[in-house]
């Protein structure tokens, strides 16, 4: 089947030319080593490094006993120089490891992590050794880890998550295939290992899988073998909550073929996976040997396009030099910008030395979590080429007692105030880079539309023309609300914020001809075939006696679907990226679709109709309308359809789950497959996230409060900076104005101030009390309105009330 023109194909490998000065500086061959990419220093460019693995095999075709036995364990360090395209052997200072095989390794800023494996003696301990590449003087450490943790294990895998994780799954103790996981604080000292019981579809015991962690901080568990010797073919992806909580969520998509002893590894939103072997140890052949796990899109792929069957039949049409290049086990990969680096394994009784490389399509998906930018994959496992001088990381202090891992701590907003974020990340902060040094790649302003804010500035002169006279606006007292129990399963706690009762509400019904400020936009009803728009209203708003369709079948085809978008997008194109909206109006939180609570909010507060209040207050939606959810289906067609009959009343902007990165994991494309059907669902959920990318990005109610889907973050000044984004976009535009608007916090209270790394992933922060403050005075605003957080009020106060969180999704997440 051909891939489609948003659906790049996997990648063909081919073999790469390395140098080396002398025999002891090359790797040799091994299989069942690690490689793992480091970032550069001040004084080195990226690397790889290769450890540990087995030299020799004993046994085989030339061996009369059956089988074959790996030899020649070493704990030999071996690092490539990505620019130079040379092996050197280094000999690091301090005690060593034991030699080892079918270990772990996850890179932790300059340094790497190793833990487990087995070797001559047997299982190797669990602690943890850190290579610090930091200094031109390469050094070992053991980590001092308190209480108990993993234990001894092969065939397991490790790897950093969200920023600061160690979190390490599965594997082999010697006596039984695992299944747990456990993770480690590297921000929190002393260190301890954490065991996990995370929320969501847990995957089986395996070992010899592969994990990669994804640089917006999903690790993701792919293939193994299980403890019957049978080969995995699912993949789970493993994120951590802002509460803590870990939740497992089962990978869509069909994959090419089940495999253990396989290698994988991220760019961008693409897992590229390579090799493996099948049950018996017989190796992967043919085009299921090079495959990709578009995360993004939540489907498998494999050279010719999308896989929608498993392909892990032996034999093949022709001889393919590629594919036979890719018929291998217990080797090991890691990336590097675009490039995926692979080196050595095996194949059938013979060990392998030959280092490959292929490049992910320049139409790749991304994550589109805020990390990644136009030039985005390229910083994924390491900083980009053309800036080997720059260091993407804080520098690690280092003593006798052993390492200590990048930490964060306050971060001020002065000229350098975005490189010292970079620098004070803890670990794999080279995803932040990527997004700044894209940012003013794409920027038409490169450094003065993120920098500090100057007081001087014509911005802080033109952000706002209220004047400090006018009255506040003032908010509805009854601001909680818990509901009465309703029947079915709409009972529970129901939380809104409602800006009801203000001063003079004819003004918005009738503009006045001299207020310049409001121009009057008179929108042509759009027409929908056969009354569309009214079709979806009539079935949908409901709000005392909707129920589920029994059967789960989405009501609208794919053409209704795209023709209520278009509708709607037609509006949306008129609006400016700033909504200037009057009072009174009701706004409500993250939705989540979770339709059942907007019906109970609109039954419990009005609900936008002629029979309702729609006539006399607006209403607002401040995003995340899908994903989560049973319903995302009903949530965002219901409110297209509402912005179609009341185009100058209801009012919606962007959340960080309007767009197809996220929501392609997080449910809404699944729901749209499982209720619609595949090639139905598919195309509506395409459809969907292109009219996403027309949504307002905030509004401003009386010039006094402004309102936005997560906040104003490092970079956000002036409401004018807003307002400046163009539309479409979407989050690879390379605007850390939009990361920051639809993905930053505020910090954990009023007492931390300044700017904090975000628990969210790396590239993203948390935004203080101070900044807050500055940025209502210099604007002239009175108070921001923001969603993005579950909150367990429905809302929440911030920076002594000038902030407010709002939730409208009950129970979300079991919260």
């Amino acid at each position: 089947m051909g891939s489609k023109p948003w659906l790049s194909p996997a990648p063909t490998y081919r073999t790469l030319e390395t140098y080396w000065d002398s025999d002891e500086d090359a790797p040799g061959p091994r299989c069942g080593h690690t490689l793992t990419a480091v970032a550069a220093t001040k004084t080195h460019g990226p690397r790889l490094i290769l450890f540990g693995g087995a030299t020799a095999i004993e046994g085989g075709a030339s061996s009369s006993s059956p089988g074959i036995r790996l030899a020649g364990v070493t704990n030999s360090v071996h690092s490539y120089d990505v620019l130079t395209r040379k092996w050197t052997r280094i000999r690091p200072a301090g005690e060593p490891p034991s030699p080892r095989a079918a270990h772990a390794a996850a890179a932790v800023g300059t340094m790497v992590v190793f833990q487990g494996g087995i070797g001559p003696a047997g299982h190797s301990t669990d602690d943890l050794y850190v290579l610090d590449l930091t200094n031109d003087k390469f050094k070992w450490h053991r980590v001092v880890v308190q209480g108990q943790g993993p234990g001894p294990r092969y065939g397991h895998v490790i790897d950093l998550v969200a920023q600061r994780y160690l979190v390490t799954v599965s594997g082999n103790d010697g006596k039984r295939v695992l299944s747990d996981s456990w993770a480690l604080d590297t921000g929190q000292k002393p260190y301890a290992w954490q065991r996990l019981n995370p929320e969501g579809d847990r995957p089986s015991a395996r070992m010899y899988a592969t994990a990669s962690a994804r640089s917006d901080g999903m690790f993701l568990l792919c293939g193994g073998r299980d403890s019957s010797g049978a080969p995995l073919a699912d993949a789970y992806g493993l994120l951590m909550h802002r509460n803590g909580q870990w939740e497992w969520t089962l990978a869509p998509g069909v994959s090419p073929s089940p495999r253990y002893q396989h290698a994988a590894v991220f760019v961008g939103a693409r897992l590229h996976v390579t090799g493996g072997a099948l049950r018996g140890g017989r190796a992967i052949e043919g085009e299921a040997a090079v495959a990709v796990l578009d995360t993004a899109a939540g489907i498998w792929l494999d050279r010719n396009g999308l896989v929608t069957s498993s392909r892990n039949t032996k034999g093949h049409a022709e001889y393919d030099p590629s594919l036979e290049l890719m018929r291998r086990c217990r080797h090991a990969s890691a990336s590097v910008g675009v490039r995926i680096y692979i080196y050595g394994g095996l194949r059938g009784d013979m060990l392998l030395d030959d280092f490959l490389v292929a490049e992910n399509s320049s139409i790749q998906s991304d994550i589109n979590s805020p990390i990644l930018t136009p030039e985005r994959a390229s910083n994924l496992s390491s900083p980009r080429f053309n800036q080997p001088n720059i260091s993407s990381f804080g520098t690690t202090a280092t003593s006798d007692d052993g390492p200590e891992f990048p930490s964060s701590g306050s971060l001020s907003m002065d000229k350098n105030s975005m490189e010292k974020l970079r620098e004070a990340s803890a670990a794999e902060a080279e995803a932040a880079n990527a997004v700044w040094q894209a940012a003013q790649a794409a920027s038409a302003v490169p450094a003065e539309e993120t920098s500090v804010y100057d007081d001087n500035s014509p911005a802080a002169e033109t952000a706002s023309d209220a004047s400090d006279n006018e009255a506040d606006v003032r908010l509805h007292p009854r601001a909680v609300v818990v509901a009465k129990e309703a029947v079915g399963n709409l009972g529970g706690m129901v939380r809104q914020l409602s800006l009801d009762q203000f001063e003079n509400e004819s003004r918005r019904m009738i503009p006045s001809n001299n207020d310049l400020s409001y121009p009057t936009k008179k929108f042509a009803r759009q027409k929908s075939p056969q009354g569309l728009h009214k079709k979806v209203i009539s079935t949908l708003l409901r709000p005392r006696n909707w129920k589920a369709p029994a059967n789960r079948r989405f009501f609208l085809d794919s053409y209704e679907v795209g023709e209520l978008c278009y509708a709607a997008e037609q509006i949306f194109m008129q609006e400016p990226t700033v909504l200037q909206l009057k009072a009174p109006i009701k706004l409500f939180g993250d939705l989540h679709g979770q339709f059942g609570d907007l019906m109970r909010l609109f039954d419990e507060y009005g609900f936008p109709s002629t029979a309702g209040d729609i006539t006399y207050i607006d209403y607002l939606f401040l995003g995340d309308y899908v994903d989560r959810g049973q319903h995302s289906l009903e949530t965002i067609t219901l409110l297209l359809a509402l912005k179609i009959e009341y185009p100058e009343n209801v009012h919606l902007i962007r959340g960080n789950h309007e767009a197809a990165d996220i929501n392609a994991l997080f449910g809404f494309r699944i729901e749209c497959i499982e209720r619609m059907g595949e090639n139905d669902g598919i195309w509506a959920w395409t459809r969907f996230n292109q009219l996403f990318n027309y949504l307002p990005l905030a509004a401003l109610i009386e010039k006094k409060i402004i309102c936005m889907h997560g906040g104003i973050g490092r970079s956000i000044h002036s409401v004018e900076q807003i307002e400046k984004l163009e539309r479409p976009i979407t989050m690879d535009a390379g605007s850390i104005i939009l990361m920051d608007l639809l993905w930053s916090d505020p910090t954990e209270n009023d007492s931390v101030e300044g700017l904090r790394p975000n628990a969210r992933g790396p590239g993203l922060v948390t935004f203080g009390p101070d900044r807050v403050t500055d940025f209502c005075k210099k604007n002239k605003l009175q108070l921001i309105i923001r969603a993005h957080e579950c909150v367990m009020d429905g809302f929440e106060r911030f920076a002594q009330g000038q902030l407010i969180t709002l939730f409208s999704a009950t129970n979300y997440c079991g919260k």
